[in-house]
């Protein structure tokens, strides 16, 4: 098999279409057109559903890419160490983090690997979607609680829990009155609704009346500091504040717990790249408790 030609296919179907592909690599759109319907012959096969204005893997084409771009990659950075001389990671590595996280520890972690690893490129993109990891060209996702999949590895490397926190001017609950809180996203009506919390071991039940929606969990942070009702936020963020009196905590949030994990497709062999950005994970969170992370925040 030509692996120009299967090389040339891999980098269309990375990027949706000829045209993409020749503008990120600078080859000729001519000629990867060439390529590929030199190898969808060779194959006797369609790779690509060809559109007027879109073009589309076959499921023979998305089987084959699957495959095919896993191995590739791994061959470049096989041969880019052999040429080097050593065994450093390098190369590209795409990594998907939530939101959250990333607002609060992102930035400082992605500098920090950087200045270790130099010869790797690290591409971070912030999003809470579900990615096909595959089809989007990621090496690894963090996720907060993912949902089970058999296509992916990985571990835990951050926990939290949610708790129930208030501005220390904001009086407990007592009785039936409503206490007025503040939500992440989500319309607002007109309706009360009820919360429930642990305090020292014991269920308890909160009539709670939302008085704001906000989009970010930072926000709602902000906006109870300032007292305008009760919310419930993963301890990391508030512990800072918990320490200093400038918020209190009123019970911990029943549930399971906020687990972070570093994720990657259980079909590939483990790249040194990854490797490395899990390692790093491991040093910077050696025990994985939301005191750690509520001190890198800091």
């Amino acid at each position: 098999m030509d692996l120009l030609a299967l090389a040339d296919f891999t980098l269309v179907a990375r990027h949706g279409g000829f045209g993409r592909a020749s503008r990120e690599s600078g080859r000729p759109k001519a000629t990867l057109s060439r390529r590929v319907a030199d190898l969808e012959s060779g194959l006797n096969l369609r790779l690509f559903e060809r559109g007027a204005r879109a073009l589309k893997l076959t499921e023979e084409g998305r089987a084959l890419f699957e495959k095919t771009s896993v191995l590739l990659a791994e061959l470049n950075e096989t041969t880019a160490a052999i040429a080097s001389g050593g065994d450093e990671p390098r190369g590209r590595l795409r990594v998907s983090a939530p939101l959250l996280f990333s607002q609060a520890a992102m930035g400082k972690l992605a500098a920090q690997f950087a200045m270790k690893h130099r010869a790797i490129r690290l591409e971070v993109t912030t999003e809470d979607r579900p990615v096909d990891m595959v089809e989007e060209g990621y090496d690894l996702v963090i996720r907060v609680n993912p949902a089970p999949d058999e296509s992916l590895v990985g571990r835990i490397f951050l926990r939290d829990r949610i708790v129930m926190v208030a501005h220390p001017g904001l009086p407990r609950p007592a009785g039936s009155a409503p206490v007025p809180v503040v939500l992440r996203g989500g319309a607002i009506g007109e309706q009360t609704d009820v919360w429930e919390f642990t305090e020292k071991g014991r269920k308890k039940r909160l009539t709670v009346q939302p008085v704001l929606s906000l989009a970010s969990l930072f926000m709602v942070r902000d906006a109870v500091r300032a007292n305008v009702g009760a919310a419930r936020l993963p301890l990391s963020l508030v512990i800072p504040d918990l320490a200093a009196g400038t918020l209190v905590q009123w019970g911990d949030v029943s549930g399971p717990e906020v687990a972070l994990w570093a994720l990657y497709p259980s079909r590939r062999l483990l790249s040194a790249r990854v490797s490395a950005f899990l390692n790093f994970l491991k040093e910077a969170f050696p025990e994985g408790s939301p005191d750690e992370l509520a001190a890198y925040i800091r």
